[in-house]
């Protein structure tokens, strides 16, 4: 029996996708960077245009994750290049989130991207072999889940990673499993689907222009791409900011809209902008502003501070609620 196309040779369009997808990560990095050394406004990429690039970026790589899964092992999970592959992947999240408690603490990644593509991995193992449309309902289940099913009960730090809490807990790159698994299932049931009509085999045989062979380079080794590209930005902006420094802008103000931006993820704007002052003025009153805003939070005021967030999530309820009933 002759094998199919896909079985023989790499989809030189899908290392372009990938490397497309790394190339866009890099852009919203620097302006990141750009953020973190003080050129442009505080919160800028947490919010309008920049937030819906964001998520882009992350749904267009969790997706391919789901795409390659399939292609991987639709046939019968090979165990060794994907316990390999799951190693390497896990161990950098791990590396990450080391590297991040250790310079700035006080909002480490604890399950960033990475994480997801780990967890996601296994998870995705189990949606292989079943039909398109079971995939993509449970796809929009877990997308859905956020809407409805945020409880107190997941605001423990152990239950972070599932991504259901009350209040987004502070990180520089929070992906959780719900609702960023639905991206993974989506790529499954694309993959599918896909390969149901052929276009697998058709894609096999095609040849990208020349021009895109630094991306297709780039798309084979994203792992690599991924731990290396935001070093070497960082470290070039700060160079440059060694012999130009930013002008230092207002702390409150930066407080403030980083707050608003991270909150207004799954609050309204009233009740965010009391949340926000609220715990701003708690935090300024109490002293340990300074430490929060420069990320260097000893352990007290870390586990202060999730007191004052649950105080102040109360509080703005009350208000709030109070506001709607009188209008």
């Amino acid at each position: 029996m002759q094998r199919s196309a896909i079985d023989k040779s790499r989809l030189e369009a899908i290392d372009v996708a990938r490397g497309l997808a790394l190339v866009a990560m890099a852009i919203y990095h620097f302006a990141w960077d750009l953020e973190f050394f003080g050129y442009v406004p505080h919160a800028m990429t947490a919010q309008g245009g920049w937030k819906l690039f964001a998520r882009c970026i992350a749904s267009s790589f969790l997706f391919l994750v789901g795409v390659s899964l399939f292609l991987g092992h639709a046939r019968g999970i090979r165990w060794r290049p994907f316990l390999r592959r799951l190693a390497m992947v896990a161990g950098a999240a791990a590396a990450i989130s080391l590297v991040t408690w250790l310079a700035v603490p006080g909002g480490f990644i604890f399950f960033g991207i990475l994480h997801q593509i780990a967890l996601a991995s296994v998870l995705g193992l189990a949606f292989l072999r079943l039909p398109s449309f079971v995939t993509i309902l449970v796809a929009i289940a877990v997308l859905a889940a956020p809407n409805f099913l945020r409880s107190t009960f997941f605001d423990h730090p152990a239950l972070w990673w599932v991504g259901l809490s009350s209040i987004n807990p502070r990180s520089n790159d929070y992906v959780p499993l719900f609702p960023w698994f639905a991206a993974v299932l989506f790529g499954i049931a694309g993959a599918r689907t896909a390969k149901a009509i052929g276009l697998f085999d058709r894609m096999a045989h095609w040849r990208m222009p020349n021009w895109t062979r630094p991306l297709q380079f780039a798309g084979r080794h994203s792992l690599a791409v991924y731990l290396i590209h935001q070093p070497v930005l960082i470290g070039l902006v700060w160079l440059f900011s060694q012999v130009m420094p930013a002008a230092e802008p207002a702390r409150d103000g930066q407080f403030m809209r980083a707050c608003q931006a991270q909150c207004e993820d799954v609050k309204e704007t009233p009740f965010c902008e009391y949340y926000c002052v609220c715990v701003m003025g708690t935090l300024e009153n109490e002293s340990r502003f300074n430490e929060i805003y420069e990320g260097t939070p000893s352990t007290e005021t870390s586990q202060r501070l999730q007191e004052i967030i649950s105080a102040c999530t109360v509080d703005a309820e009350f208000v709030t609620k109070g506001e709607e009933h009188d209008q």
